[in-house]
């Protein structure tokens, strides 16, 4: 098992890397179409879905810094069918995005991060919240979410403010992926 030290783990870039804790920069509106960006975000989406548990990543994560996130489609399926996600086409792509909204209501949410594995723990966060980005046609959007798509956003924008969920988390604990894993499937398997 990789330790939680490692410098980069199947691409992602792991918390000692600076450009974790370097404020992203916006993507120029006449650039989102770009050859560049076009090829950034396809590796992200490569990256992300190679991540079993993964369900988001901002660029800084595949070292580049710049606002872009990528929300895996998996992030509307049941956690059972999330193991074998590999439409990409159904996938998020927030270029600058901006919190614009958040619920004042608060709880804290266990949370991880593929950047600083295998670390796991509780954050305050905003039950709503809603941001506004552009798509990959350069057009502006408005999106809203509740639960874990209000938990995505914040995370996601803070990695592009140079921020980890480690900083504010509570609760961390060191968990084996091998093992989490070996427990879904004989969760599943008593279903049946």
């Amino acid at each position: 098992m990789p330790t939680v030290n490692d410098k980069s783990i199947e691409g992602i870039v792991q918390k000692e890397d600076p450009v974790l804790r370097a404020k992203a920069v916006e993507v120029p509106i006449e650039e989102i179409q770009s050859p560049r960006i076009t090829k950034i975000i396809e590796k992200m989406q490569k990256v992300l879905v190679a991540q079993s548990d993964g369900v988001a990543l901002a660029a800084p994560q595949i070292g580049e810094s710049l606002c872009i996130v990528v929300i895996s489609g998996k992030v509307y399926l049941d956690p059972e069918d999330m193991d074998s996600y590999t439409d990409t086409s159904k996938d998020i792509i927030c270029i600058n995005p901006k919190l614009i909204k958040s619920s004042k209501e608060r709880e804290n949410m266990p949370e991880g991060c593929l950047s600083v594995r295998w670390l796991y723990g509780k954050v305050k966060r905003s039950k709503k919240a809603t941001i506004t980005a552009y798509d990959r046609e350069g057009k502006k959007f408005t999106l809203s979410g509740k639960g874990l798509l209000a938990q995505i956003f914040q995370h996601e924008i803070d990695h592009l403010n140079g921020a980890l969920f480690v900083d504010t988390a509570t609760d961390l604990e060191v968990i084996d992926p091998i093992e989490e894993k070996r427990k879904r499937k004989e969760k599943r398997a008593l279903k049946k």
